[in-house]
């Protein structure tokens, strides 16, 4: 199994969004938090015959032809049956992709949450028509029409998977177990030093998330929406969890590692590590706290400037399809988007373990969300801080 190391630098000032022009109304014309309009930009009518290509953005993991391991192939049928010759270009941060995805020379992108309404309303991406992807009817309904994919109701991507932030622990250090995030804000800790948390500005989420269920009186609705007041109180408690952090991570084979040798007891993980840990033998427990947590789905969109449409239409309803979503969801460690996957995984206890039907359980996970200018909780008596904001603070609090 693979996964992702997003790293902590994200792109600084994109996210002047307010300014993307658009039509009012009609069309594919949306309007999204704060009445911001998006560009109006037609989606496909139609699929045709393929063009013979798809030029993709993905991280790594997601588009396997066997040349990693022979066993581990969801391209090469796709390129026989369609004609369509993938081109990968594996990206290692949501800010490359996003500036990929500008020079117009990619046709369809994996974008993650911290990403997808950057492309949105850039005018990057196009809405896409569902009804030419048949096994979009397959996906979990919990995935479909979210903030993080779609305005208006209209569909801007496909989605691919799904994760929770977890909780975990070593079993034989950290007593009595911890049940929620109190155990890694608590000033008094014991674990000082032995504490880690993800090294990305999109973590202060997770602070606005633990005072959101703790302290009713800041107001806050939405993780991703925080105006002043809101946004200094989870800077601040971040700044002060820092003395607790032994360190930050975005590798996930560094905290695997971590936590074999006990220099990181408590903190911040996936579904995947904790796995991969467990099976080197490290005592390790991972939990969704009593807040709920923050998580992460991504969505396969295509670019509006997309040379190659019908072949990256076809690609979309491909990578989804049960077998290929079944094969990404095993390598990269997550939870499939289509239902019908968890039939098709060779470990047969892989939906159970990622609770990929569970959607009580993912009720409680607050998806990486694009921050706004514009809040995305839909106030407009305030201004909430955008992502650019968030860049700034991170690289502070880590100081």
């Amino acid at each position: 199994m693979r996964h992702r190391a997003l790293t902590a630098v994200l792109a600084a000032g994109v996210l002047a969004l307010a300014g993307c022009g658009g039509d009012d109304g009609g069309g594919d014309s949306g309007s999204g938090p704060g009445g911001m309009s998006v560009p109006k930009i037609d989606k496909l009518a139609a699929v045709g015959a393929g063009e013979g290509t798809v030029n993709v953005i993905a991280w790594a993991g997601y588009v396997e032809d066997g040349s990693t391991d022979p066993k581990v192939d969801w391209v090469s049928d796709f390129e026989k049956e369609t004609g369509c010759q993938v081109n990968t270009k594996v990206a290692g941060t949501s800010d490359e992709m996003v500036a990929l995805m500008k020079t117009g020379e990619y046709d369809v992108v994996s974008a993650s949450g911290d990403a997808s309404l950057r492309l949105i309303y850039g005018g990057d991406v196009a809405p896409v028509n569902t009804d030419l992807i048949a096994n979009y009817q397959d996906v979990f309904e919990g995935l479909k029409n979210k903030q993080w994919n779609s305005v208006d109701g209209a569909a801007y991507g496909v989605p691919h998977g799904r994760g929770a932030n977890l909780l975990m622990y070593r079993t034989d250090t950290v007593k009595p177990a911890p049940t929620s995030w109190s155990a890694v804000f608590d000033p008094n800790s014991p674990y000082k030093g032995k504490i880690t948390a993800y090294d990305s500005p999109i973590y202060i989420a997770d602070a606005a998330l633990y005072l959101m269920k703790t302290k009713p009186d800041l107001d806050i609705k939405n993780p991703y929406a925080l105006d002043d007041t809101q946004f200094k109180a989870a800077t601040d408690l971040l700044t002060e969890q820092n003395e607790l952090i032994g360190e930050y991570w975005s590798d996930y084979t560094k905290e695997v590692q971590a936590f074999k040798s006990g220099d990181s007891v408590l903190g911040t993980t996936w579904q995947v590590i904790a796995n991969l840990a467990a099976a080197d033998k490290a005592p390790v427990e991972a939990i969704l706290p009593t807040e709920g947590a923050t998580g992460w789905s991504d969505t396969w969109m295509i670019s509006s400037k997309a040379k190659h449409p019908n072949c990256g239409y076809l690609w979309m309803n491909h990578i989804i399809s049960p077998k290929a979503n079944a094969g990404v969801a095993e390598w990269f460690g997550e939870a499939p988007s289509n239902k019908l996957s968890c039939a098709q995984t060779a470990d047969k206890e892989h939906c159970q373990t990622f609770h990929a039907e569970d959607e009580a359980y993912f009720d409680q996970v607050w998806y990486w969300t694009t921050p706004l200018a514009q809040c995305v909780d839909g106030r407009t008596d305030v201004t909430c801080k955008d992502y650019a904001a968030w860049t700034q603070a991170w690289t502070t609090i880590k100081g």
